[in-house]
């Protein structure tokens, strides 16, 4: 059973479980993913005492906005804005935010700008917040071909499909991403259900169509966007967890994020996980918040 919380600009849905007194932890899912992405860490944590929040993020499940006037906005501030928003809701002062791709966005930019909120942080996949500067320089070849999907929802037509295919899209992403994670047909549909949210189709195409300025963004967001474009260090202890086959962002061998983190550090690369680090191997997710925070 999930609960809901206002913000000024959204009624966002999460689901908690442990005590109330506990550590707080902050769990956020990616794109194309929901709160289940989570089950197999969230349970270990409540049981050993952490109080351990799980929302869905802006576009997914029940989460909505307050106002049809609100941009549909899927940037990367309005991703860490929202994350904020909802620690001051819930009187969270300060909580360790685990996350990767979207949710790890959010997770990275409320640690390098607001660092005194965070007791720690685990990022899947790295340094998450955009370079949107240098969004015009091409990747390698190989590179530019995983993020076909990026360059087709450039497109109206993108549109158009993931209006009416987003299962068969979401599906294939999460085949392509996670080559090796063998996932049911229930699995899927127990997630395919936050992506009939109304607003998910604008949230995702203004997502990626924002990081290579090719779509405005939320004026009321502007600041926050200006902080990120220098690409903030992030200062508080950080654990990286990288699945060595994730489809989408294969990590290197050699360390090119590690300049960003200023504070205790530690990297892992996972064998065999691929992007779905959470659903796949959700013990090493468990260590790792379990190193940075005691409940």
């Amino acid at each position: 059973m999930h609960r809901t919380i206002r913000t000024d600009t959204m009624e966002i849905a999460y689901e908690q479980s442990g005590p109330e007194t506990g550590t707080a932890v902050i769990l956020l899912h990616g794109f194309p993913d929901d709160v289940r992405t989570w089950d197999g860490v969230a349970p270990p944590l409540a049981a050993a005492g952490f109080r351990v929040i799980v929302p869905w993020l802006r576009g997914y499940g029940p989460t909505r906005f307050l106002s049809p006037s609100t941009p549909r906005s899927g940037q990367q501030a309005a991703l860490g804005a929202d994350l904020l928003e909802l620690m001051d809701a819930l009187g969270i002062e300060k909580a360790l935010l685990t996350g990767y791709d979207w949710g790890g966005r959010a997770a990275c930019i409320v640690s390098a700008l607001w660092p005194e909120r965070v007791i720690g942080l685990v990022t899947i996949n790295g340094y998450n917040i955009q370079n949107i500067p240098a969004s015009g320089a091409p990747s390698d070849a190989a590179q530019e071909q995983r993020h076909w999907y990026q360059w087709y929802f450039h497109t109206e037509r993108g549109r158009n499909g993931l209006t009416a295919n987003r299962d068969g899209i979401c599906r294939l992403l999460w085949q392509l991403w996670s080559p090796n994670w063998q996932f049911d047909d229930a699995t899927y549909a127990r997630t395919a259900e936050s992506f009939r949210n109304p607003d998910f189709v604008d949230i995702v195409i203004q997502s990626y169509r924002h990081r290579h300025r090719a779509a405005p963004g939320d004026p009321s967001l502007e600041a926050i966007e200006v902080l990120l474009e220098v690409q903030p260090p992030i200062p508080v202890p950080t654990i990286v967890l990288h699945g060595l086959d994730d489809g989408v962002g294969p990590p290197s061998l050699e360390d090119r994020d590690a300049h960003h983190f200023t504070g205790q550090y530690f990297r892992e690369l996972v064998p065999i996980a691929g992007h779905f680090l959470p659903r796949e191997t959700p013990e090493k997710v468990v260590a790792a918040i379990r190193a940075l925070a005691r409940p």
